[in-house]
């Protein structure tokens, strides 16, 4: 059954020791953790990855099924999970697993996913969709912090930190914790405080500047660039990251030249590109041609080359480059 990240009431009140949380908001998957089940919680505690699971599953069920000196209770987390793990929950559902909470994590998962499915149409399993922080969940997360923490900022600092955090409440919480420990000297947070102390934007930059620049959206770019201060290793990670989105554009690219169409190719292209991703990599995939991006990557590696020879002006070179198409 499908309960909703905000229907806490639902939660207390399910007696379900399965709970598959997937999507993109690694934040609201550890609220939901930290809140519905580890909070006050005193038994044991157990965190695999999938892999880890599936390559010992007798010695996995063994310790599922083994009961403590001193606690029965236990809660075991199973990240990165996929579909292999489909048959495994089904066989443990059948089993009587009451003093056990199983908490399953997976990234984005498809409508025809086996596990997600599974969860969905079962009333004794609990599955919760968890998607990117809009602005307004994300200013409830900050009017919390200040509660908590007795602190004030002014609206224009919320916005600033909203619009950096983009959709990710984890990086919001660490630019917030920043601040309660800069509170402790100062009693008054200014927008200079706030602007010398937050790093979101370099957690996200080198990415966005990368399909930015691809989907030649120059203003965004721009502001990119003017936002941030990076080193020569940024500058190489730069030109990697677009290189390596520039073959899997001159790939689609190729793809479109066979007659095919633009939003099929995106959607059959492996490995899969996620929802998320698909709308700026159709823009960037009719802002080129694939001559074009053919001699993009020549000049990148051109200019790799010229990066690792010059690195005091490595910025300079990069910046020239993402800002002339």
């Amino acid at each position: 059954m499908i309960i909703k990240n905000f229907e806490i009431n639902k939660f207390n009140k399910s007696n379900s020791n399965f709970h598959l949380i997937y999507g993109i908001n690694e934040g609201i998957k550890q609220d939901l953790i930290n809140n519905i089940y580890l909070k006050g919680y005193e038994g044991d505690i157990f965190k695999y990855e999938e892999r880890e699971v599936l390559d010992n599953i007798d010695e996995f069920i063994s310790n599922l099924l083994t009961k403590s000196l001193f606690s029965n209770k236990k809660i075991i987390i199973i990240s990165r999970a996929t579909d292999k793990l489909h048959t495994l929950i089904n066989d443990l559902f059948d089993r009587e697993i009451s003093e056990t909470k199983i908490i399953i994590k997976s990234s984005v998962l498809e409508k025809k996913s086996k596990l997600r499915n599974l969860f969905e149409k079962e009333d004794q399993l609990i599955c919760t969709p968890v998607y990117e922080d809009d602005s307004i969940a994300l200013n409830f997360v900050i009017q919390n912090f200040l509660k908590v923490n007795n602190l004030s900022l002014s609206q224009e600092i919320k916005n600033i930190l909203i619009e950096r955090s983009k959709g990710d409440r984890i990086n919001l919480k660490n630019e917030l914790s920043k601040l309660k420990n800069l509170s402790l000297s100062k009693s008054k947070i200014s927008l200079e405080d706030v602007n010398k102390l937050s790093n979101l934007a370099e957690n996200y930059s080198v990415f966005e500047l990368s399909d930015n620049y691809l989907a030649k959206n120059s203003k965004k770019v721009s502001n990119i660039l003017n936002e941030n201060n990076y080193s020569s290793e940024d500058c190489i990670l730069i030109i990697r990251t677009i290189l390596n989105k520039s073959k899997r554009l001159l790939k689609i690219r190729n793809e479109i030249d066979k007659n095919t169409n633009i939003d099929q190719a995106i959607s059959s292209f492996k490995p899969p590109i996620f929802w998320k991703e698909k709308d700026i990599v159709k823009k960037q995939a009719q802002s080129w041609s694939t001559n074009e991006v053919k001699e993009i990557i020549f000049k990148i590696n051109d200019l790799e080359a010229l990066v690792k020879k010059n690195s005091t002006n490595s910025m300079l070179f990069v910046s020239n480059f993402v800002s002339n198409y």
